[in-house]
């Protein structure tokens, strides 16, 4: 890395300069801005301290020792505190032969340490995954990617939560309304028949709590008072006592959900390598509550509900059993937590999850701290903003959401829509054609949710996301499709590139530029690792393609009559669009080779 070279040898230059001893860390070095001449830019002000001059003096003293003592460095200016460095275009040209024989440029071998393990999805086995848990799912499974990329070891798990009351309430609906109806009788697929119970479960509460206001009953008492949720939450005491009948419908009918997952998931194109259940850890975590309350950690109150105090650090009273003594969230993640923690003792303990629920993983780590884990410090609470639509948000209970199927279906129907007004396609077989739909289709749809920084709220637009000039999924599928067109074109033509032509090569400025954008991406891996943020690779990537289309528009590629230069042109396509492949492939992306 040049950035490395750079720092010694500024080390050096300034103990020779000014007679001063520094550490690296001193050194800030960037990209030079593009609206002035220049590779890298180093930033002078920190070292006025040393050399006790004025920043351009500064600025030109370290410039012209650089170019005298380091070859790589063939120019420099100055403007104002900032010192802009000329690379040689033949590192670049080193860099770039070297960088195409590497097995998987940008990636880090994996370290010898303890996994992060991180955890999406998290679905409710009472509704179909919806627009909310597509991001989730996205966001999740590309941070763990990434993080990979980036050398850590991780495992990929899914917490299913497959009990408590919103499940008993889609369980009592069926039984009540559902006339034995199943996946199978009615076409429908499991999680969304299930998901259908759980609206109409509400549907059917409501009425009866308006019927009891209307009797003269206190609206709030209503909501308490009303036989359908007085039933849902006597169903919830069984189960935890292990009712047979109870659990055999329960195990029945979340069968059905998870064959309805496992379809989403796979069109998604998301996976696990393993998957929790709440039915398997709230035990654990009513244990490690019991424990807590034996060596007064935690306390019970009349009603024989079990809290935690943390006043102290700032947080509130947190209930971690109910009255009627079954579990609440908190009492699962206790015991997931802890259950995790037994089988890979990780660095991290990562929870992709809405900001809604900030407070609640606050509190996890500070509980668990309460218990002695101090492995609890490892948790860390991956937040993203929600989904939002035009028409505002969505309700699960009230059937408002958008369903993830029926999402995708809309993705891959508006690619097909856009690409036939556009006529793009035409020579295509239906197979390939539809092939082509779903892979632009769901490109589209998680370019549009990874490129928005994980921290934001995002407004989700399904026609705006697939649009094949903007910063769009669809533009970079377009642009490695051209790319991909230009090396057929080249190998129907009998063209060979040699990469020993390189040699004595004079590079043009866009040449460079893309060059430059392609040394980037081992750092951009690295950074988008340490801030989990997919955003990071989605937003690269569409600099790169950006990039290449200049390239390709200025420059001649087949047509170019010096074969040095065409062949470092073809080698330098194919190098952009293997890039373009394994950072796109971070986010779930798939490429056509021609579109």
């Amino acid at each position: 890395m040049i950035e490395s070279k750079l720092t010694e040898a500024l080390t050096k230059a300034v103990k020779t300069l000014y007679q001063q001893e520094v550490k690296p860390a001193i050194f800030q070095i960037q990209k030079t801005r593009p609206e002035f001449e220049g590779d890298l830019t180093v930033v002078v002000f920190p070292l006025l301290r040393l050399s006790h001059k004025a920043p351009e003096a500064t600025a030109n003293e370290l410039g012209q020792w650089l170019m005298e003592q380091v070859e790589e460095i063939t120019g420099f200016n100055v403007i104002k505190g900032f010192l802009n460095l000329e690379i040689a275009g033949t590192y670049w040209l080193s860099f770039f032969k070297s960088a195409m024989a590497m097995e998987h440029f940008g990636f880090q071998p994996q370290r010898d340490e303890p996994p992060v393990v991180i955890e999406y999805s998290s679905p409710n086995t009472n509704k179909p995954l919806h627009l909310g848990h597509v991001r989730n799912n996205l966001l999740g499974w590309s941070v763990a990617e990434i993080l990979k990329a980036a050398g850590k070891k991780v495992i990929k798990v899914n917490l299913v939560n497959d009990r408590g009351i919103h499940i008993c309430k889609s369980m009592l609906a069926w039984q009540k309304w559902g006339n034995g109806i199943t996946p199978q009788t009615s076409g429908q697929k499991g999680d969304k028949l299930v998901g259908d119970f759980y609206v109409l479960f509400d549907k059917k509460y409501k009425a009866q709590v308006a019927g009891l206001v209307k009797q003269g009953m206190d609206e709030k008492e209503a909501a308490q008072k009303a036989p359908l949720i007085l039933e849902a939450k006597e169903m919830l005491v069984k189960w935890e006592a292990g009712d047979a009948a109870v659990r055999k419908l329960w195990k029945e009918m979340n069968s059905w959900v998870y064959a309805g997952f496992d379809i989403t998931y796979q069109r998604m194109g998301v996976d696990f390598d393993n998957i929790y259940y709440e039915s398997q850890t709230y035990l654990l975590g009513k244990a490690l509550v019991s424990k807590g309350l034996e060596e007064n950690i935690f306390y019970k109150k009349e009603d024989g509900s079990v809290w935690c105090d943390l006043t102290n650090e700032g947080l509130d009273e947190k209930l971690l059993l109910r009255a009627d003594g079954t579990s609440v969230y908190m009492t699962q993640d206790l015991g997931t937590a802890q259950l995790r923690y037994d089988d890979y003792h990780p660095q991290k303990l990562m929870y992709v999850v809405g900001n809604e629920q900030n407070y609640h993983f606050e509190v996890l780590k500070h509980v668990l701290k309460k218990l002695g884990k101090s492995w609890a410090d490892g948790i860390y609470h991956l937040s993203y903003g929600m989904v939002e639509l035009p028409h505002g948000k969505m309700k699960s209970r009230e059937g408002t959401v958008v369903d993830a199927d029926e999402l995708m279906e809309e993705m891959a129907a508006t690619a097909q829509k856009t690409s036939s007004e556009l006529g793009k396609f035409d020579d295509f077989t239906p197979e390939e054609s539809a092939n082509l739909f779903e892979m632009i289709g769901l490109g589209a749809l998680k370019y549009f949710i990874l490129k928005v920084d994980p921290k934001k709220t995002m407004l989700f637009n399904p026609e705006e996301s697939i649009d094949f000039n903007g910063n769009t999924g669809s533009f970079i599928q377009y642009t490695h499709a051209r790319i991909r067109s230009v090396l057929r074109k080249a190998k129907a033509a009998g063209i060979t590139p040699d990469n020993e032509r390189m040699a004595g090569l004079s590079l043009e400025k866009k040449e460079k530029s893309l060059i430059k954008l392609l040394y980037d991406f081992p750092q951009t891996v690295e950074a988008a690792a340490t801030a989990y943020s997919p955003a990071q690779i989605a937003n690269y990537s569409y600099e790169l393609a950006k990039e290449y289309n200049q390239f390709y528009h200025e420059l001649s590629i087949l047509k170019e009559e010096d074969p040095a230069k065409r062949d470092f042109r073809l080698l330098l396509s194919g190098f952009t669009s293997q890039v373009l492949r394994t950072a796109m492939g971070l986010l779930g992306i798939q490429l056509p080779e021609r579109m």
